[in-house]
């Protein structure tokens, strides 16, 4: 196995070297050449390199068996990490269309820099691309092909309608008297954005019977394997379903094991070699005598050295590090938040009434809701006119009257205009308990434009917290881009908030740009931008993608008590 990881880390690297324009062809044959040697090995290289012949291999040179080497001790290797670490996501992602190779994807990049599958398929469509050498109306043609066959591979589904979907199996598999426990594990376990494949695992002492059920439950459209420990069914959503069985003592094990990330699972397989351990979905073993020496998540960990990681940690982006030192954070948790402070109501285009979305908000357990429905110039959603929006205020507070036990903030999300002015003026914003402002519009005007636009908004004293900032929505259009120094910088200068933005389909800001923004001091705030009752579920994705980017209780500004807030929300 360890043969296989070190040869796709090498076909890895090789097309790495080739996106970054390498001169040397022969350093990208050597690679490429290599990873083919190291996968037709009869012998694990592990076992080699004891023997200290890994410079013996053909094909393998010095430096080559030094990279090897270097991931047998550490688990990575430092070339292909500082490579990743400089090539744009979808530059590396356009790898995987069929046909298309580094030179292209980099040339593409280059003069486009289309940030996902549907902006380059726009680009394809319109003949765009034969404005680049090489590149005719057939080649357009293939890359179009290749993104629909790739799409079709890594068709990846939001959280929102995965993890539901998860749950309901968990709990019907949960019922079974065969079953001592069962949980969703993979990308899922650690609230990743997109889901590709649902991953469930079972603990159990008669695996058939599981089985037997688990592809006869409501929902399951097709049966793909019917196996005795394993199973993959299609459920009428379109998912696919993966359920393992395992037996009860190695549970812990597996849970981790099938939980990755495959990065953060190498780190540990690492780890444990140089502790003189194995690690494998059975549990953690001494390679000398195969005892088994832990086999419980929390037990593993600890055995390494190492402090309990949460799944939404486990990314290999310094949680191990931090675990070695005990310095994990203290995540933010659902019932740490006292408040919602993005929410709309049918006055604009919200379905439920102000008074029907406070009751929903106090049964989930908040303390407070922010109402702010859109501004004027948001005509598609019905903004509210500056005689409206006084009215809608009125309607807020008087609510207040008849409603103990939550406090309900008078607001709204106000458009930040493409000059960069707010769509009410100063003096109606300032009667407003909260203050949500958000580009809707002008999108494509550029870096610098756009954030310009944020920075007057936050500059201009009446706004308390700029909503799903970089305008997101999966699917359908990328994020754009942002001086996101500038941003935080004066976001935190002006004690403005940035959204977490909980809507499955935008997750923003998400949980890579949530840690920059928490090393830079700035505040955030978990919201549901509901429009109806039950968004109110979607503050759980948004604690998800916080716990993500390693945000504490104290980086969020709902969960301060409504007292607390209200001194804080202005500058």
């Amino acid at each position: 196995m360890v043969n296989t990881q070190i040869a796709d880390l090498f076909e890895e690297i090789a097309s790495l070297l080739e996106l970054h324009g390498e001169s040397n062809p022969f350093r990208v044959r050597a690679y490429r050449r290599a990873a083919l040697t190291l996968k037709n090995l009869t012998e694990s290289v592990s076992d080699i390199a004891e023997r200290g012949e890994l410079d013996d291999i053909p094909g393998i040179g010095k430096d080559l068996a030094g990279k090897i080497r270097e991931y047998l001790k550490s688990g990575r290797i430092t070339l292909r990490e500082d490579l990743k670490r400089n090539t744009p996501d979808f530059m590396l992602r356009m790898l995987e269309i069929p046909g298309m190779g580094p030179k292209t994807a980099r040339t593409i990049h280059e003069r486009f820099k289309p940030g996902g599958y549907p902006e380059l398929k726009k680009l394809a469509r319109s003949g765009a691309l034969r404005e680049l050498p090489g590149i005719r109306e057939k080649t357009e043609r293939h890359i179009l092909e290749g993104i629909e066959i790739t799409e079709r591979k890594h068709s990846r589904v939001s959280i929102g309608e995965a993890l539901p979907l998860a749950r309901s199996l968990v709990a019907g598999l949960s019922r079974l008297d065969a079953v001592d426990r069962a949980d969703a594990a993979g990308s899922l376990r650690r609230m990743r954005e997109t889901i590709g494949d649902v991953d469930i695992l079972v603990a159990s002492s008669s695996p058939q019977a599981v089985m037997d059920a688990f592809v006869k439950m409501d929902g399951v459209w097709k049966v793909l394997a019917h196996g005795h420990a394993r199973s993959s069914v299609v459920m009428r959503e379109g998912m696919q379903v993966d359920l393992r069985v395992v037996e009860k003592e190695c549970y812990g094990a597996a849970l981790l094991y099938f939980t990755g990330s495959k990065d953060h699972s190498i780190r540990l397989r690492g780890l444990a070699k140089k502790k003189g351990y194995k690690i494998n979905e059975y549990g953690l073993f001494e390679i000398r005598s195969g005892k088994r020496i832990a086999s419980a998540e929390k037990d593993i960990y600890e055995a390494l050295g190492l402090a309990y990681i949460p799944p939404e940690l486990r990314e290999d982006r310094g949680e191990i590090e931090a675990a070695a030192r005990k310095r994990l954070p203290r995540l933010v948790e659902l019932k740490d938040l006292k408040g919602d402070l993005h929410a709309h109501t049918d006055w604009t285009d919200g379905v439920d009434s102000i008074r029907a979305m406070a009751e929903a908000a106090q049964k989930m357990g908040l303390e407070y809701l922010a109402v702010t429905d859109h501004s004027r110039s948001l005509h598609i959603a019905g903004g509210l006119s500056s005689e409206r929006l006084s009215e809608h205020s009125a309607a807020v507070r008087e609510l207040n009257k008849t409603m103990p036990g939550i406090r309900l903030l008078a607001g709204a999300e106000v458009d930040v205009l493409e000059d960069g002015s707010l769509d009410y003026p100063s003096d109606l914003l300032e009667k407003l308990d909260f203050v949500v402002a958000s580009i809707h519009s002008g999108f494509r005007q550029g870096k610098a434009r756009l954030t310009e636009r944020l920075v007057r908004a936050m500059r201009s004293g009446r706004v308390d917290l700029i909503g799903h900032p970089t305008g997101r929505l999966f699917g359908e259009r990328n994020a754009y881009e942002l001086d996101f120094d500038l941003v935080f910088k004066t976001a935190a200068e002006t004690r403005t908030a940035l959204e977490i933005n909980g809507c499955p389909e935008r997750l923003d800001l998400d949980d890579l740009r949530i840690r920059e923004a928490v090393r830079a001091g700035v505040t955030l705030a978990v919201s549901s931008d509901a429009h109806s009752k039950s968004h109110f579920n979607n503050l759980e994705y948004g604690v998800g993608t916080a716990r993500r980017g390693w945000c504490e209780k104290d980086d969020i500004l709902n969960c301060l008590p409504l007292k607390e807030l209200l001194k804080k929300n202005r500058p």
